[in-house]
């Protein structure tokens, strides 16, 4: 049953052969790996303008000037990474850049910063799209975190039925969104021009003038912090650079051309809607986005209103997609390079890599429920993995193009250190503006995380080393003595047995008395089924049962040497809840002879069990 359902939902497996099927076109990709950063234009904004109110509602007027530089910083880093599809086609961004020209160092605090900012997204896509839905049906917000946890997992099954079928699915979304948001900003412009769109609460729009002598006037923490929440606008940009080989052939042409269309489209919709945003006077405020607040002004709380809302909450729940698209495939690379477990690089049977999917989908979970599918509890921790990663990335492209001094490499490098110096000024900028409220955690978890790389590949070096073959082989063992320790005679006894007897070694079955009437029915039986095998008997005047064992088998090692293999028979319940009504002997046996030939049962001692089932 379990098997047919898992059938159901995520679909026949997939051969191998079928990879190259699987790939996808500028057309879907758009869709699939730009779907976090073109969503992100649905809360920029309004972080912008939460930020800014704080100093007072005429601080609102340098909101314009704030996207402007945000938007700039935008080409930049987008053009980066033009450079980097290019350098490096088989994908991996800014881990595989920093891990081939800063160190294995950098490429781990990179892939760190960046499983973190893969992660955030999905929290924090998730809970802006159940915003948006909450903000048009009010009466839903007590029931948002179990909302945007249905969410989560439906964008995480979708995944794991393969990157085509996710493709399919989120192209409507996404061309939907980006139709609602151009005709939104469309009608918008037209109707400021013809002075026929009213401002919010009735407030009197002001000149460009007044707006920039607002915007002198706040201070430079201010603004600074207002810069640093806009920034999230930037998350997902390198998306689309780690997951070059999921396009169709050629790979870095058809990536770069995407990458393209996704900063273009980016740019127009975040400047559009910070815009109408300052035009229209828009004041942020509990209980309703500011994407809401300008539709409501600019299209009225008729149908279209409901058309943008509805866009806004598809792509925000769908954004998430991309993250299930890099997260799995970057926790490839780096358990791969032996620095997470290796379950990782498992493919499924959709040719995803499936356990990838569902720990970010567990882990995303349980940040929302944390948070309360917060948004702005969640933006805080947001872009500092971002610009760690970008940072990194164009100042490991730097090193690339000094190392090979191809044609042009000049200009490379010049746009490439314009890019590492700005992403860095601005990371400098958000760790200083976020720091206290809660970037430290972002940091804290990189420091963690990269640690716990260096812990798992300790790890896998030690056992490379101790299973390699150029250290010395095991000294053969040519005796053999097998133990069956028994309380009890029954049918799984028998079978148990019978298998030993199947064995080359010397049998030895025994008993532990700890119970001289229970020793008693047991020999009576014995000798009633087993008449001709001896049955050794162990004393226990503490009544314990692993010392005898213990002490018993080591005789055997110590003066033969030889190898010892425990047979535990053990009858399986015909249903797991039964299991709890028996005394489960032979697992906690198996668990205590484990932990008491720990240090050497790898050379000496072989701990198996032989099951016989029980029907209903």
């Amino acid at each position: 049953m379990l098997d047919s359902a898992r059938r159901f939902l995520i679909g026949d497996p997939l051969p191998t052969s079928a990879a190259s099927h699987e790939r996808l076109g500028k057309f879907q990709a758009l869709a699939v790996l730009s779907s976090d950063a073109l969503s992100s234009v649905a809360y920029a904004t309004e972080e912008i303008l939460v930020v800014l109110v704080a100093a007072g509602t005429a601080a609102l007027a340098g909101a314009p000037f704030v996207g402007l530089a945000i938007a700039a910083l935008l080409i930049i880093v987008a053009g980066s990474y033009y450079q980097t599809i290019h350098a490096y086609p088989t994908g991996g961004g800014s881990y595989t850049v920093s891990r081939e020209n800063l160190g294995v160092n950098a490429s781990l605090v990179a892939g760190a910063a960046l499983l973190i900012d893969y992660l955030l997204t999905v929290a924090v896509s998730v809970s802006a799209g159940i915003a948006a839905i909450t903000s048009a049906f009010p009466g839903l917000m007590p029931h948002r975190v179990w909302l945007a946890l249905a969410a989560l997992a439906l964008v995480a099954l979708v995944n794991l039925r393969g990157l085509r079928e996710s493709g399919r699915v989120f192209a409507l979304p996404t061309y939907f969104f980006i139709v609602s948001i151009f005709t939104l900003i469309v009608v918008g412009v037209v109707r400021l021009l013809t002075g026929s769109i009213s401002t919010v609460d009735a407030a009197v729009p002001v000149t460009a003038s007044e707006s920039w002598l607002s915007f002198r006037s706040l201070s430079l923490f201010m603004v600074l912090r207002a810069f640093a929440s806009g920034c999230s606008a930037l998350t997902g940009v390198e998306a689309i650079s780690n997951g070059v080989t999921v396009f169709r052939k050629p790979e870095a042409h058809n990536a770069s051309r995407t990458l393209l269309w996704m900063a273009g489209l980016l740019v127009a919709m975040f400047l559009g809607l910070t815009l109408l945003a300052h035009q229209t006077s828009i004041i942020p405020h509990h209980g309703e986005t500011v994407v809401s607040q300008i539709a409501s002004a600019v299209l009225g709380r008729g149908f279209p209103y409901y058309m943008v809302q509805a866009a806004t909450a598809l792509i925000l729940l769908l954004a998430a997609n991309t993250s299930f698209s890099d997260f799995p495939r970057l926790a490839n690379l780096i358990a791969r390079d032996r620095f997470l477990p290796t379950q990782f690089t498992f493919v499924g049977d959709r040719l995803v890599f499936a356990v990838g999917i569902q720990v970010l989908a567990i882990l995303a979970g349980v940040l929302i429920v944390a948070f309360g599918a917060q948004t702005h509890a969640l933006i805080p921790l947001y872009a500092v993995g971002v610009f760690v990663s970008f940072t990194l990335s164009q100042s490991g492209m730097v090193i690339h193009w000094l190392k090979l001094r191809t044609a042009g490499w000049q200009r490379s490098v010049v746009f490439n250190g314009l890019g590492a110096l700005t992403t860095a000024v601005v990371l400098i900028v958000v760790t200083i503006s976020k720091f206290a409220h809660g970037a430290w955690i972002t940091f804290l978890l990189i420091v963690v995380l990269v640690a716990l790389f260096h812990g798992i590949h300790r790890h896998y070096g030690s056992v490379s080393k101790q299973l390699s073959l150029d250290q010395a082989w095991p000294t053969p063992i040519r005796n053999h003595t097998i133990i069956v320790p028994v309380d009890t005679m029954h049918r799984g006894v028998v079978k148990a047995i019978h298998y030993a007897q199947t064995i080359h070694g010397n049998l030895k079955v025994v008993t532990v008395e700890t119970d001289a009437e229970c020793t008693e029915g047991l020999c009576a039986d014995w000798h009633l089924v087993f008449p001709d095998l001896p049955l050794v008997m162990l004393p226990s005047p503490y009544r314990s049962v692993i010392e005898p064992l213990v002490a018993y088998a080591r005789e055997f090692m110590a003066a033969q040497g030889d190898y010892v293999t425990f047979i535990l028979p053990e009858f399986v319940p015909a249903h797991p809840w039964q299991a709890f009504l028996h005394n489960q002997a032979a697992r906690v046996l198996r668990r205590e002879l484990y932990a008491t030939y720990r240090d050497w049962y790898d050379r000496y001692v072989v701990i198996t069990g032989v099951r016989f089932f029980l029907h209903n």
